[in-house]
């Protein structure tokens, strides 16, 4: 059975006494001298003046979550870098993941970019440009400590229920093992099909897992009986033919390896620093 659960799609406003889910980067906006120009730093033509739009989908720690009020992470940390050299500020649109592969809200002008934790695929690719990889993930499979389970194959052979996350390559990878995963919404909504007995098991990224388990109730109940190395990479998204932005983007992830902030932001929000995150390598 899927559970899909519908979400209102919401725009994370300028940071007021009743909304709390804009995130301002370090940076300042473009002076435009009142003209409205939506042209950036180095000819970057943006959706909205002074002001690099993101679509992403909450939460989905450690890469986009709202903590404290403001919406953080390892992804929305390093798109702060992009705004920065454009010297304009960014904003955060919260959409279905599902948009990510059709490229829907790109398309509409209502974002710049998207930033979501999105593996590259070929699939993806006709719809969107990629940027760099900029993450090397792999799929992991969660438990309840007394669930009995060992692995993945024991999911199967014990026929225990799997979870995942909605549109997502955990669930695709899930469906090429032949399971009839239960979809969730968000990441969240999967950790509670978990707690709640919903599910047996989940399949979803490894640092995501790493980010639930710093909790000790969850580290208490549940544990890592599988990691699934997938040779999945991470990439941030453009509209089909935005080479400018693309191009930004890139220089930002390449800077940011160069003089150390990528790994500084790494273990800021992933963990202990893997060299091997720090080599671009091709999707």
């Amino acid at each position: 059975m899927n559970t899909l659960l519908g979400r209102r799609t919401r725009v994370l406003a300028a940071i007021t006494a009743t909304a709390g889910l804009m995130l301002v980067s370090a940076c300042t906006s473009t002076d435009d001298g009142g003209s409205g120009s939506k042209t950036a730093a180095g000819g970057v033509e943006l959706v909205k003046a002074g002001q690099l739009t993101t679509c992403t989908h909450l939460p989905y720690p450690p890469f986009q979550s709202e903590i404290d009020g403001k919406v953080q992470g390892f992804d929305v940390a390093l798109i702060d870098l992009v705004a920065k050299d454009l010297d304009v500020k960014q904003e955060i649109l919260d959409t279905p993941f599902e948009n990510f592969k059709t490229g829907a809200f790109l398309n509409a002008g209502e974002c710049d970019l998207a930033a979501a934790g999105m593996t590259i695929t070929e699939e993806r690719k006709k719809n969107v440009d990629f940027s760099d990889p900029y993450f090397d993930a792999t799929q992991a499979v969660l438990v309840d400590k007394d669930s009995g389970l060992g692995s993945l194959a024991d999911v199967k052979s014990k026929g225990a229920e799997l979870g995942a996350q909605a549109q997502t390559t955990g669930e695709d990878y899930a469906k090429k093992e032949g399971f009839d995963p239960v979809s969730f919404e968000s990441s969240d909504a999967v950790l509670n099909g978990l707690r709640s007995g919903q599910v047996k098991a989940v399949v979803i990224d490894y640092p995501v897992v790493q980010g639930w388990l710093k909790n000790k109730a969850n580290a208490d109940a549940f544990e890592v009986v599988d990691n699934l190395s997938t040779g999945e990479q991470y990439g941030f998204t453009v509209k089909k033919g935005n080479t400018e932005l693309l191009a930004a983007v890139n220089k930002a992830i390449a800077d940011a390896r160069a003089d150390g902030t990528y790994k500084e932001l790494y273990e800021k929000w992933i963990g202990p620093y893997d060299e091997s995150a720090a080599s671009p390598s091709a999707s």
